[in-house]
């Protein structure tokens, strides 16, 4: 594929994903013409649009978020996998960098921690069920309790509560020692992927997957990637990939003019 017509591509591409509104709309989408584009060429225009986002280019920077979270949504796919692979055979060091949570060799077995189910005051351990049906109601008492509970459907039927605040979730991102299946709710609702708050309290939380916290790094300005590289408790791949980035971004002048737009 010739350079010219992959940035016309990779143009039309971003042009069209900053045409719908949702973020929700962005992700499927992408879903749907990678699915489509044979994987050698969705490589290349991702692997353009990340250079472009780590540049500064405020059109790029803007679908980066559609594009990490459709990775953290499907990141183990065989599609993800043939990306990856594509990256590292044709030296795309950009969309490597967005892909390179994987540790090749290494066990991921390790059986997942038991949380129990808090106490809901009903004298008794609520089934799932009346615990989903709790957290869709307009109580504010009950909220602290739904966040730590262990069920995903739980999770994430509280994540969609009206009445949750953003406070509410950067302090769930936060929580240390990190518990799966509330990292692993978070990274699919896209609601609360769009507040930079949530994004940088998962990026900063060593607990949190790698396959999650490393493309949200692409969305990172440079005050946030700062604050991920001078954080001595995130996890050392993650802060190396933020220096990474951060050597990459422009002149500062140019850098924070991008970056205030973006917020």
């Amino acid at each position: 594929m010739q350079a010219s017509g992959l940035g016309s591509d990779v143009q039309r591409m971003t042009r069209l994903l900053l045409s719908l509104r949702e973020l929700d709309l962005r992700v499927n989408w992408l879903r749907d013409h990678l699915a489509r584009w044979p994987a050698q060429t969705s490589a290349a225009r991702l692997d353009l649009l990340c250079a472009q986002s780590e540049c500064s280019d405020h059109s790029a920077r803007q679908v980066m978020l559609a594009v990490a979270c459709y990775f953290i949504a499907w990141g183990e796919s065989e599609l993800v996998r043939q990306l990856r692979n594509i990256a590292e055979e044709r030296h795309l060091l950009s969309l490597g960098r967005l892909l390179s949570w994987q540790s090749p060799g290494r066990s991921q077995s390790s059986a997942p921690a038991v949380h129990e189910v808090p106490d809901y005051g009903a004298g008794r351990e609520l089934t799932v069920g009346e615990r989903r049906s709790l957290a869709r109601r307009p109580c504010r008492g009950k909220l602290e309790r739904l966040l730590a509970d262990p069920h995903p459907l739980v999770l994430r039927e509280v994540l969609h509560n009206p009445h949750l605040v953003e406070s509410d979730v950067v302090r769930l991102a936060a929580r240390r020692p990190a518990q799966s299946v509330a990292m692993e709710a978070l990274a699919h609702s896209t609601h609360w992927l769009c507040r930079s708050r949530v994004r940088l309290a998962i990026v900063q939380n060593p607990g949190a997957p790698a396959r999650v916290a490393v493309p949200l790094l692409a969305v990172c300005n440079r005050a946030e990637l700062v604050q991920v590289v001078s954080n001595p408790n995130v996890r050392g791949l993650v802060r190396s990939l933020a220096r990474e980035l951060l050597a990459r971004r422009p002149p500062l002048a140019r850098a924070d003019l991008a970056d205030r737009l973006l917020q």
